[in-house]
C-alpha cells in the first residue's frame, strides 16, 4: 500500500461537476489500495474575486495589520474546495474528512501574503488515514505562532502539497493541472513545443524560477530537499483510465541524470512577463554599495533576481536589478523616498515593461557556446539584450516585453525544441 499525494489546481477544481470528477479519480486510486491525502486549490477565479473585493474596500493595504487581513480573507477560497470535495468523495462511498491548514497544523513564520511552512504535524492525518479515510487537506495556507492564518503566496497550495509529501513520506506527488506536463515552452506560444515525458529536477528548479508556470517554485525547493517524487499530469484526462497507465503519464521530475536526458543541450524555453527593472544611477563605486542599495529591499520583503553593476565612471556608478512587477511601484518608492538620497544618487529610473527569457538544460554543462548561439539567434531578430544572467545549466536575458514571444519562438527552433526526441 502506497502513500500518494494529489494535488489539484483551481481549474481542476472550477465547477461541481469537475471536483465530482476529481472525487472519482481519488476514489479510484483509493479502491486500488493506496492511502490518499489530496490538497485542492480554491475554485478558479475564486481568490482574485475575493481580493478584488478587499481592494474595492481598502485600496491601500500593505500594513501588517491590512495584510493579516488580507490573508484570512483569501484563505477561505481553498477552505470552501476541500469541503466540497470531501463531500464529494462521500457521495463515492468514501470516508473522507477535510482540514485546513491550522487544523493539521502546517506551521508557518508570520510573513503574511507570502508565509514560509516551519513544520507541519502529521499525527492527525496518520490516523485517518489508518482507519481507511481519504484526508483533504487546504493548499496555499497555514497558522503562524500567534495562531493567525497565513498564506503561502500565490500557487502556495503546489508547494502544500509537496511539503505535505514531504512531511509524510509520501511514495509519490502527483499535480493535476490543466495541462498534461512540462513542455520545452509553452504550447500556445509555440505550438510544436513538445511534452518531456521526464525532466531533471536542476532543470525544473531552473524553469520553475525562471518563469515556467506548470510549478510553482518553492514546491520544486521542497521536492529537491525532501527527495520528493513529483509528477506533473492533466485532471481532464478520463477520470476512469487504469491507475497503471495514469501513474506512467504526464512528466516525471527526477533526480536520476540519466545518458539520454545527457543528449539535450536545452531541454526547454522559459519566459516571464512579471518582472520590472529598475535602476539606481549615479551611486558610489565602494565596497557595501549593493548591500546599501539591495538590504532595505530585502528588508521590504522583496525578492530580487537578476543584478547587474555598471563600470565605475568618476567614482560612480549605476546600479540595476530586477523585482516582480507587483512589487515594482513599492520598490520604487522605497528607493526613491530613502535610500537615493542617503547613498546621494543622481536619479531611480524604472521600466516595468521588461521580461525575462531563459534557456535550460543540463546538457549545458558539457556544451560549449551555448550562449553564443542564443545571443546570436536574438541578434539575428534585432532583439536588444538589456541584462544577462547565467547558471550553469541555463542562460537568462532580459529584453524589452513587445519581443517576448519572437524571442521564445527564434530559440526554440535554434535549439532544435520542436524535433521528436531520440528514443
Amino acid at each position: 500500500m502506497a502513500l500518494i499525494v494529489h494535488k489539484y489546481g483551481g481549474t481542476s477544481m472550477g465547477t461541481t461537476e469537475r471536483i465530482r470528477s476529481v472525487a472519482q479519480r481519488v476514489a479510484k486510486w483509493a479502491r486500488a489500495g493506496h492511502q490518499m491525502v489530496v490538497v485542492p486549490s480554491a475554485m478558479s477565479g475564486e481568490t482574485n474575486r475575493l481580493l478584488g473585493m478587499a481592494k474595492e474596500l481598502a485600496p491601500n493595504s500593505s500594513t501588517a495589520e491590512a495584510q493579516r487581513e488580507l490573508d484570512a480573507i483569501a484563505a477561505t477560497g481553498e477552505q470552501v474546495s476541500v469541503g466540497l470535495l470531501a463531500l464529494a468523495l462521500q457521495s463515492e462511498g468514501m470516508q473522507a474528512v477535510s482540514y485546513a491548514g491550522w487544523q493539521v497544523p502546517i506551521a508557518t513564520d508570520s510573513s503574511f501574503t507570502k508565509a514560509r511552512i516551519t513544520s507541519i504535524d502529521d499525527q492527525r492525518v496518520r490516523a485517518d488515514l489508518a482507519v481507511g479515510k481519504v484526508v483533504v487537506i487546504t493548499g496555499f495556507q497555514g497558522i503562524d505562532p500567534q495562531g493567525h492564518v497565513t498564506t503561502l503566496g500565490r500557487g502556495g497550495s503546489d508547494t502544500s502539497a509537496v511539503a505535505i509529501a514531504a512531511a509524510m513520506k509520501a511514495d509519490e506527488c502527483l499535480i493535476y493541472t490543466d495541462v498534461d506536463g512540462v513542455y520545452t515552452t509553452d504550447p500556445r506560444i509555440v505550438p510544436e513545443a513538445r511534452r518531456l515525458t521526464t525532466v531533471s529536477f536542476e532543470e525544473m528548479l531552473e524553469m520553475a524560477s525562471m518563469g515556467s508556470k506548470v510549478l510553482q517554485i518553492r514546491s520544486v525547493e521542497f521536492a529537491g530537499k525532501y527527495r520528493v517524487p513529483l509528477r506533473v499530469l492533466s485532471s481532464f484526462t478520463p477520470w476512469d483510465i487504469p491507475v497503471e497507465e495514469e501513474a506512467r503519464s504526464g512528466t516525471l521530475i527526477t533526480f536520476e541524470e540519466d545518458e539520454k536526458m545527457e543528449q539535450a543541450v536545452v531541454s526547454g524555453i522559459a519566459f516571464n512577463r512579471d518582472e520590472a527593472k529598475i535602476t539606481v544611477i549615479g551611486v558610489p563605486d565602494k565596497p557595501g554599495i549593493a548591500f546599501q542599495i539591495l538590504g532595505p529591499v530585502a528588508e521590504a520583503n522583496i525578492d530580487v533576481d537578476v543584478i547587474i553593476q555598471n563600470v565605475s565612471h568618476d567614482g560612480r556608478t549605476d546600479f540595476s536589478f530586477t523585482v516582480h512587477r507587483n512589487d515594482y511601484q513599492r520598490t520604487m518608492d522605497l528607493l526613491k523616498n530613502s535610500v537615493a538620497p542617503t547613498l546621494g544618487a543622481s536619479q531611480v529610473r524604472g521600466d516595468p515593461k521588461i521580461c525575462k527569457v531563459s534557456i535550460v538544460g543540463i546538457g549545458m554543462r558539457s556544451h560549449v557556446g551555448v550562449a553564443s548561439r542564443m545571443f546570436r539567434t536574438l541578434s539575428e531578430d534585432g532583439i536588444n539584450i538589456q541584462m544577462i544572467s547565467t547558471s550553469e545549466i541555463k542562460t537568462s536575458v532580459v529584453i524589452d516585453e513587445k519581443y517576448m514571444e519572437l524571442a521564445v519562438r527564434a530559440l526554440h527552433k535554434a535549439f532544435d525544441l520542436d524535433m521528436p526526441t531520440q528514443e
